[in-house]
């Protein structure tokens, strides 16, 4: 079987496209090199790059994918409050361009990567999928917007699909440029001596992912989950603070944050409950905090060696 993804080489992309290699698929990566980069490409993988917005019609009737896993996207929430046109156009625009494909070249199933983002301020915690969808930035609004398109090409065309909503992933060969990962962000910084920015006064929480846990989410979406919305997190609560404690006890180093004024359409608090993935994909989590920032810290240290030698 044969699956495209989208953003396969960029941070969670390439770990989607190493995942399925390793289970006996063959890929196919679509990616503009934006954020992502051709080092993140695995090994048995075809690259396109192309950008999504535009016709793939050439790619999809040489490669005639059975599966497609949509992970490209503008993800910076910063990005989209300023630049709004350019985020809906990447983030509705090129999955339109997508589903469009999907259905022209008998796509069997379409895998997409949504996000938490949808869902706003929670009314309560954890977050399940039946929660009311209120998002506070136009990122999280271009990704419900995208939902809502994929549910319709759904209904008028047949095209199975699986809606996956992150919690916050992070892990190996995130980007620490501009807005990434907050873990990925206070790694970089603290293995260069420098104090990492809390926006707010820390007590904001988040469901930290580890990357190889959505990988195998994505996976296991292309046989189970058939025309289902699906949270991917660990199902607890971390706040900045007692994330900044854990990166200490890593990295066994001091760490003092500087505090600055939140940013507009940052969300306050957010879980997801995690039962549908385990009730409908089989999937657990496999990766504690604890663990997953372990691995995440050595994988930036030896980049950081890398570069100095």
């Amino acid at each position: 079987m044969k699956v495209l993804i989208t953003g396969g080489a960029g941070f969670i992309g390439s770990h989607i496209a190493e995942e399925l290699l390793e289970a006996g698929y063959e890929v196919v990566i679509v990616d503009l090199l934006i954020t992502g980069k051709k080092t993140n490409i695995p090994l048995g993988a075809r690259f396109y790059k192309r950008d999504i917005r535009e016709k793939l019609d050439d790619i999809f009737q040489k490669e005639q994918p059975d599966y497609v896993i949509h992970q490209a996207a503008q993800v910076s929430v910063g990005a989209s409050m300023k630049e709004p046109v350019y985020d809906s156009r990447t983030n509705v625009v090129g999955t339109v361009n997508l589903l469009q494909a999907c259905v022209t070249y008998k796509v069997k199933k379409f895998v997409f990567a949504s996000s938490a983002a949808v869902y706003g301020n929670p009314e309560y915690l954890p977050i399940d999928e039946n929660h009311s969808v209120s998002p506070l930035s136009f990122y999280g609004l271009s990704k419900w917007t995208a939902e809502m398109y994929i549910r319709r090409f759904s209904d008028i065309y047949g095209l199975s699909y699986t809606i996956l909503r992150y919690a916050n992933v992070y892990g190996m060969r995130q980007d620490t440029q501009g807005e990434a990962g907050v873990i990925a962000i206070f790694t970089d910084e603290l293995l260069h001596g420098r104090s990492p920015v809390v926006f707010g006064d820390g007590g904001q929480t988040r469901d930290f992912i580890f990357v190889k846990d959505v990988a195998r989410a994505n996976r296991l979406a292309l046989e189970a989950g058939d025309g289902e919305t699906i949270n991917v997190g660990s199902g607890s609560r971390v706040s900045l603070i007692e994330l900044i404690r854990l990166l200490e006890n890593t990295m066994a180093q001091p760490v003092i944050p500087v505090f600055e004024e939140e940013r507009e359409g940052d969300i306050r608090e957010s879980v997801l409950a995690n039962q549908k993935a385990a009730d409908l994909l089989g999937w657990q989590q496999r990766y504690s905090l604890a663990e997953g920032i372990s691995r995440t810290v050595t994988y930036r240290r030896s980049e950081l060696f890398r570069r100095i030698s």
